[in-house]
C-alpha cells in the first residue's frame, strides 16, 4: 500500500482547520482515504471500527498532514458501542462537528437465497449502525453544540442491486432516513447528506472476483472504476461549510452509471471497434469546431 500524502490537491490545509470528525470503517477502503483528506485539510479526525490493528496502521500512516488521525475501536451495530465511540470523540477533542457514516458490509447472494439471519445483519449494520451512531452524535456532541453535520455513505445503483438486494434494500433506508433525519434535527442546525458511492477501486472490491471487476467497470459510462480520493473530496466538501446547503440531499459519485445500466456502450449501438458511430454532419460539426449556426 503506497504511503498517503500530506496534502490535499484540491483544498487547502485549513480548509477543515478547529474541525473534529468521527469516520465509522475509518481502517480501510473509502472510510480511511475520506480520513486522510480530512486530515489533509486540517481536521482533527478519529477514526472507528472493530479491528484495532488496523486502525492502528491505519492512523499511523498519514505523516506531515495539517490535522491529526486518531482511533478508537469499537461496534456501531450496538447502542452503546455508538454512544462510547462519541464519547471517545468527544474526550480526544472536546468536541465533535462531523459524522461520517461509512461503516457498511454486504456479501454476494441471490436474493432468494438470502437467509433471515443474514438479512438482518446486513440491516443490523448499514441501517441500525447508521442510526446509533447519528442518534447518539445528536444527542450527545451536536444539539449541546448547537449544530453538527452527518454525512452517510450509500451505495450506487439506485435501480437494483442484482446479488445484493439486502444491501441494496439497506442503503435506500439509509437515504430515507437521511431525509427524515435532515428534517428532523434541522432546528438543531444539524444538517444530514448522503453520498452514493459507485464502483471504486479499492482493497475490498479488490476481493471480488475478476469477472465482477471487470463488468463493474463495463457497466460505468466513464469506463472506469472512482478512485477512492474522489469519493473523499466529496466527503470533505460535505463536511465544509458550504456543506450545510446539501441538507436533506443523496450526491450520487459513479460515473454516470445510474444513469444506464449495462454494458456501455450498449449493444447494437457501439460499432465494429467498439465506438458510438457520429452521424456524418456531426462530426463535420465537431471538426469545424464552435461557431454559431
Amino acid at each position: 500500500m503506497d504511503a498517503p500524502v500530506s496534502r490535499s490537491e484540491i483544498f487547502s490545509p485549513d480548509a477543515l482547520a478547529g474541525v473534529s470528525a468521527l469516520v465509522t470503517g475509518g481502517g480501510t477502503g473509502l472510510g480511511r482515504e475520506t480520513a486522510f483528506e480530512l486530515a489533509r485539510c486540517g481536521a482533527a479526525v478519529t477514526i472507528a471500527g472493530r479491528r484495532e490493528e488496523v486502525l492502528e496502521q491505519a492512523a499511523g500512516a498519514l505523516q506531515g498532514a495539517s490535522g491529526r488521525i486518531g482511533w478508537v475501536a469499537g461496534d456501531v451495530r450496538e447502542a452503546m458501542g455508538a454512544r462510547a465511540l462519541v464519547e471517545a470523540a468527544l474526550g480526544r477533542e472536546g468536541h465533535l462537528d462531523v459524522l461520517v457514516n461509512n461503516a457498511g458490509g454486504q456479501f454476494f447472494s441471490p436474493a432468494e437465497l438470502i437467509a433471515a439471519k443474514g438479512w438482518r445483519a446486513v440491516w443490523r449494520l448499514n441501517v441500525g449502525g447508521m442510526l446509533n451512531m447519528s442518534q447518539a452524535a445528536h444527542e450527545l456532541a451536536f444539539r449541546p453544540a448547537g449544530g453538527g453535520r452527518v454525512i452517510n455513505v450509500t451505495l450506487s445503483p439506485h435501480h437494483g442491486m442484482p446479488g445484493m438486494a439486502h444491501s441494496g434494500a439497506a442503503r435506500a433506508a439509509v437515504e430515507s432516513l437521511t431525509r427524515e433525519l435532515a428534517r428532523r434535527w434541522a432546528p438543531d442546525h444539524v444538517s444530514v447528506a448522503a453520498v452514493a458511492a459507485g464502483h471504486f477501486a479499492t482493497e475490498v472490491t479488490a476481493k471480488y472476483p475478476q469477472s465482477v471487476r471487470e463488468g463493474a467497470s463495463r457497466t460505468v459510462p466513464l469506463q472506469r472504476l472512482g478512485e477512492p480520493i474522489e469519493h473523499a473530496w466529496l466527503v470533505a466538501l460535505l463536511a465544509s461549510p458550504a456543506g450545510a446547503a446539501f441538507n436533506g440531499s443523496t450526491v450520487t459519485l459513479d460515473g454516470a452509471r445510474d444513469n444506464w445500466f449495462g454494458a456501455w456502450p450498449p449493444p447494437g449501438l457501439a460499432d465494429e471497434a467498439g465506438e458510438v458511430p457520429v452521424e456524418e454532419r456531426g462530426a463535420a460539426r465537431a471538426a469545424a469546431g464552435p461557431g454559431l449556426s
